[in-house]
């Protein structure tokens, strides 16, 4: 990893390429493979598994973090809309029986809670499918009793979001009598539309037409937050932090809108420093404390409307309006399953720049 520094020119192709000895950007550019992957792998067992199936309910229980912040999302997105209740939990719950459908994710095979949630929904005889690598504990305890669907695309966990958020939204899809029709977009557009993502995110694509390499730059040296303007984006928000102290090193603050309008003044009080600060020419011991660095607050939205979502925000100091909306050119506004997960792919890929940036 290259040193932290203000002055790292994100423009350089081949430096930024041969800091990639992790393969991270090849990492999280690989969002459509995995949904593509994971629709394969549903239509090839899901769908003729819970054909005329009419649950109870649906649990997605996320076994660690990304696979649950997965599972609160597509409650977020689709639970007003499914004809049955759907459940987002860290672990199968004791109510959990045979007239319901549970969805166990994660990505450590070897991690027993995860087995004991696969366990404890087959012991009451629910309905299951698992969204994890198939070994260790997770096949002994899952073995010709759960559907597996192994992921078929292998990133490091800290990509494995999107894989986990195709799976729920398969499993969804394959089921009649969830009855969301229409409310659930082709996966297989949303796949094409990640990748295009991707495409403008290379590494050869110069800052100005590259928009993960712009908000990677917008990004360094500065303290993060990171605000989503509803439930659905203060999720996402809450995975872009989760990446960026993984992946990079940063630490960042999620936030609800609201809170952070809430915190605007505490924001202004913070960002205030001395204006002739030069941290070439600045001694500690005479200048005292060096000042802290701005804050600046990236709000998260997929609010079709963009001026209004842009109004909402601008009380903010130092804002900066985080949308895919307006991005798509010749077809209607995309879903808002379609527009996070071409989010999600945007923070991932900034996440690996400043990486190579060196972090913070």
């Amino acid at each position: 990893m290259t040193a932290p520094s203000p002055l790292f020119d994100f423009d350089d192709a081949s430096a930024l390429i041969e800091a990639d000895v992790d393969g991270i950007l090849r990492s999280a550019a690989l969002g459509g493979a995995q949904i593509r992957a994971s629709v394969a792998a549903a239509e090839e067992g899901v769908r003729d598994r819970l054909h005329g199936v009419h649950p109870r309910s649906v649990v997605l229980v996320g076994g660690d973090v990304r696979a649950g912040r997965a599972a609160e999302l597509v409650v977020a997105l689709f639970s007003d809309r499914c004809a049955v209740p759907l459940v987002a939990a860290p672990a199968t719950p004791p109510w959990v029986g045979p007239l319901d459908i549970v969805v166990v994710a994660g990505d450590d095979a070897g991690d027993p809670a995860l087995a004991a949630s696969i366990d404890g929904a087959l012991r009451r005889s629910a309905e299951v499918v698992v969204d994890a690598p198939d070994e260790g504990p997770v096949r002994s305890v899952a073995a010709g009793r759960a559907l597996v669907l192994a992921p078929r695309v292998h990133v490091p966990t800290a990509y494995a979001f999107t894989r986990h958020l195709a799976v729920f939204c398969a499993v969804l899809d394959s089921l009649e009598a969830s009855r969301l029709g229409s409310a659930l977009p082709d996966l297989g557009r949303i796949a094409d539309s990640v990748d295009a993502e991707s495409a403008r995110d290379h590494p050869s694509n110069e800052v100005f037409e590259n928009p993960a390499k712009s908000l990677a730059t917008r990004m360094l040296s500065r303290r993060v937050v990171i605000a989503g303007d509803s439930q659905t984006t203060a999720v996402l928000a809450r995975h872009a932090t989760d990446s960026l102290l993984m992946v990079a090193g940063v630490i960042a603050t999620p936030a609800a809108l609201p809170d952070a309008l809430v915190a605007r003044n505490r924001l202004l009080d913070s960002s205030a420093g001395p204006d002739a600060y030069d941290p070439f020419f600045h001694d500690e011991e005479l200048d005292g404390p060096a000042p802290a660095a701005p804050v600046r607050v990236f709000v998260l939205s997929t609010d079709e409307d963009r001026p209004a979502a842009r109004r909402r925000a601008a009380a903010l100091p130092d804002m900066e309006l985080v949308s895919v909306v307006g991005e798509f050119e010749a077809r209607e506004v995309p879903s808002a399953l379609e527009q996070v997960a071409v989010l999600t792919a945007r923070l991932e890929l900034a996440v690996a720049y400043l990486r190579l940036a060196g972090g913070r």
